[in-house]
């Protein structure tokens, strides 16, 4: 099979209706933190049986088209001896890989951060691609404050983003670009709206001039939010209206997905708002999820590390893998959560 061959079939599998992506690729201090809230300690065996149960929940692919993985996960096996990625993809879901390695202060650019890992990662997506992985993951950060983000930063993140985007189309992985940014701070809607225009506008810039190609990405990007300090409501509605006018102005129609990140959102207010964005007109691309905690959280309460609740984790994540799906199409409704 030829590169292309293996981009166009796994976007083609990653992008579907009524399927999102499924984000389950936590370092380890933010899987420590996640269950420390549900009373577990984060061992290498806690995790592993944790993300075991995820991959392996029955019907999952009818919801779920992709999860990305953290890379001590893509190394693990279930208990009968299986990669998980092979757990995966026996249930329909196609495996992926978060690459990047981690984010950092950007030198002469207070308050502004970069994301580091390009050295090395043709060779390193060659070996994750022998354990499963077809598509890869990479996150850089954008800090909203009165000066933030500088024009630097959104240049030089943009370039990290493309370059890496690149490496991966050459060794026939699909792309996942992550330019978050940040829910934290006192912004407005407004001013969120501007730095999500200048950075994605930025971002896509940067592609073509790496001659990315756009048909076999996926972008994943935040919503269009006020800042989380800011105590301000803001319907469902006003989310999906500034963040499509934000997205129809800068992501081209050539992009076939766009898989939000719910970043700090709730998973009642993510569910909600990616409803109200496909409520709306149609589209150009595939509006769809990629989220972590959003999906997750009910799961981790439910197991709270006792093996024995397995069944009621799994059930609690398939119930928010399909109120999501439901979303995808603008079927959702707030009943649906009882």
């Amino acid at each position: 099979m030829t590169i292309q061959e293996e981009l166009n079939n796994t976007i083609r599998e990653l992008v579907q209706p009524g399927k999102g992506i499924l984000a389950a690729d936590e370092s380890h201090p933010t899987i420590a933190k996640r269950f420390k809230a549900v009373g577990v300690e984060s061992s290498e065996e806690k995790r592993r049986e944790y993300r075991s149960l995820l991959l392996d929940t029955q019907e999952l692919g009818s919801y779920v088209s992709g999860v990305i993985l953290f890379e001590e996960t893509l190394g693990q096996k279930s208990n009968d001896g299986k990669l998980l990625s092979s757990v995966a993809a026996s249930r329909g879901v196609v495996p992926g890989i978060k690459v990047d390695k981690g984010k950092g202060p950007m030198v002469n650019a207070p308050g502004d951060e970069i994301t580091e890992g390009l050295d090395g990662l043709g060779q390193r997506l060659e070996k994750y691609k022998e354990l499963g992985a077809r598509f890869a993951k990479w996150r850089n950060v954008y800090h909203i404050t009165e000066t933030n983000p500088s024009r630097a930063a959104i240049e030089a993140n943009a370039e990290v983003l493309a370059r890496y985007a690149a490496i991966c189309q050459s060794c026939g992985v699909v792309p996942i670009v992550e330019p978050e940014v940040l829910i934290d701070g006192s912004h407005t809607i407004e001013r969120s709206a501007d730095v999500n225009e200048a950075v994605i506008s930025e971002v896509f810039r940067a592609l073509q001039r790496h001659r990315v190609e756009l048909e076999t990405m996926i972008l994943k990007p935040s919503m269009v939010t006020p800042g989380n300090a800011t105590g301000q409501k803001t319907s469902a509605e006003e989310v999906a209206e500034h963040t499509l006018r934000v997205f129809r102005r800068v992501v081209p129609a050539a992009v076939p997905g766009i898989n939000f990140l719910s970043g700090g959102q709730t998973p009642e207010e993510a569910t909600r708002n990616l409803n109200a964005m496909n409520s709306n007109t149609s589209m150009p691309w595939v509006l769809s999820f990629s989220y972590g905690r959003a999906l997750q959280e009910p799961a981790q309460k439910a197991w709270a590390g006792i093996s024995s609740n397995r069944s009621a984790a799994q059930n609690a994540l398939l119930k928010r893998a399909k109120l999501n799906s439901l979303a995808t199409l603008g079927r959702y409704s707030a009943d649906m959560e009882g």
